[in-house]
């Protein structure tokens, strides 16, 4: 490839395109690459993404441990909120909410999604929003 192609958001793309292909080695391999990226060239727009992602397809590769997915969602929140991005903040928060649901941790889940969802006061229609609000209604059930 060239140019535009290796950039960290394009690689970022295609790692969130193999994560719902079920294609979790290759979707590594673009976070690999679009992390390399991003520290070679200090490029840090799309780093919260990466790690996001990163997390999400360990868990579906399996093999590994949660806390390895853990590690990559906890970094990815560090990233948006240290950006003040607001709607990465929220997608970390997500992936680190539905594993700790998956743990039994409801509570914890719960009190780390709801004030990020709270920071927010337009945009209710998009997917993101929509599935974080059907998520801490889960988690408050």
């Amino acid at each position: 490839m060239g140019g535009e192609l290796e950039s960290p958001i394009w690689l970022a793309m295609m790692a969130d395109a193999y994560l719902v292909e079920g294609a979790p080695h290759e979707g590594l391999s673009s976070v690999a690459e679009g992390l390399g990226f991003v520290n070679a060239m200090g490029v840090r727009f799309a780093e919260a993404e990466l790690n996001r992602l990163r997390g999400e397809l360990v868990l579906v590769r399996g093999g590994a441990s949660d806390e390895d997915a853990e590690s990559a969602f906890r970094r990815a929140l560090e990233v948006a909120a240290g950006q003040k991005a607001r709607c990465l903040e929220l997608r970390a928060a997500m992936s680190l909410a539905r594993l700790w649901q998956q743990r039994g941790k409801r509570t914890e889940a719960y009190e780390l999604l709801a004030p990020i969802y709270g920071w927010f006061t337009e945009g209710f229609d998009t997917a993101d929003l929509q599935e974080a609000k059907a998520l801490l209604a889960e988690l408050a059930g």
